[in-house]
C-alpha cells in the first residue's frame, strides 16, 4: 500500500464528520486526515457523491469550533474569498495554505449552476478545501482548476486564476441528506484576513489517500 494522493477537508460537525472531495479519497484503500503538527487519524467514508465531487469522512477528531456555513445572503460575483489547503504536499509549507480572491462567476464551465468560479489560487492538494468569505463563513468547497495546457491549445493564450468551487448550498444539502449535523450563520461583519486564517487552520485537515 502506498500513499496516492493528498488532498483537502474540513471539519464540519463537533462529532468529527469532514468534507472534501469525492475525487480525492476515490479507491482509497485506506484513508487519513492529519490537522497541522497532529499525528494522522484513521477515517472511513460516510458518504459521496461523484456527481458533486462530495465526500463525507468519519473520524475520531472533535472540533468545538467545526467551519460554518454561510446561510445568508446569496453569495455575489465580485466578493472576496479565502481557502486554506494543503497545495504541493512536499514542496509548500506541510502547517497549510491561505490564497485570497475573488468569486468572478456564479457559474462553472458551460454554465454549470453548482459551480463558483475564483480567482483564489489553487493548486494540486487543495482539492476539498473550503472557500471562505469576508465572514469566515463556508460558501463552497474547492475542487479544481482549469487545465491551463489543454485550454491553452484551444484558445492560443495560457488561462489565468480560472478555479473552481462546488456551491455551499449544494454541500450543506449533501451534509444534510446524510445525516451530518452542520451549522450555519447569516450577516455579521467582516473579520481580519488573518484572523479568518487562524480559525482555519483549526478546522482543516490534510487528506491522505492510500491504494
Amino acid at each position: 500500500m502506498q500513499q496516492a494522493k493528498i488532498g483537502t477537508g474540513f471539519i464540519v460537525s463537533p462529532r468529527g464528520h469532514i468534507l472534501t472531495a469525492a475525487h480525492v479519497v476515490a479507491g482509497c484503500q485506506r484513508i487519513q486526515v492529519r490537522r497541522p503538527g497532529e499525528s494522522a487519524v484513521e477515517a472511513t467514508l460516510h458518504a459521496q457523491s461523484p456527481q458533486n465531487d462530495l465526500a463525507i469522512l468519519a473520524t475520531a477528531l472533535n472540533s468545538r469550533i467545526p467551519a460554518v456555513f454561510r446561510a445568508a445572503p446569496n453569495v455575489r460575483a465580485g466578493e472576496s474569498v479565502l481557502t486554506y489547503g494543503f497545495p504541493l504536499p512536499g514542496a509548500l509549507a506541510s502547517a497549510g495554505n491561505v490564497t485570497t480572491g475573488t468569486v468572478t462567476a456564479l457559474a462553472g464551465l458551460k454554465d454549470d449552476p453548482s459551480r463558483l468560479q475564483i480567482s483564489t489560487p489553487v493548486q494540486p492538494g487543495n482539492s476539498g478545501g473550503p472557500l471562505l468569505d469576508s465572514r469566515g463563513l463556508v460558501v463552497g468547497v474547492v475542487i479544481s482548476k482549469l487545465d491551463a495546457v489543454r485550454a491553452a491549445e484551444v484558445t492560443g493564450d495560457i488561462p489565468q486564476n480560472v478555479n473552481f468551487a462546488i456551491k455551499g448550498n449544494l454541500a450543506s444539502n449533501f451534509l444534510e441528506a446524510h445525516g451530518v449535523p452542520y451549522s450555519t450563520a447569516a450577516g455579521g461583519k467582516d473579520r481580519p484576513l488573518a484572523e479568518i486564517a487562524d480559525a482555519a487552520r483549526a478546522f482543516t485537515v490534510r487528506v491522505e489517500c492510500w491504494e
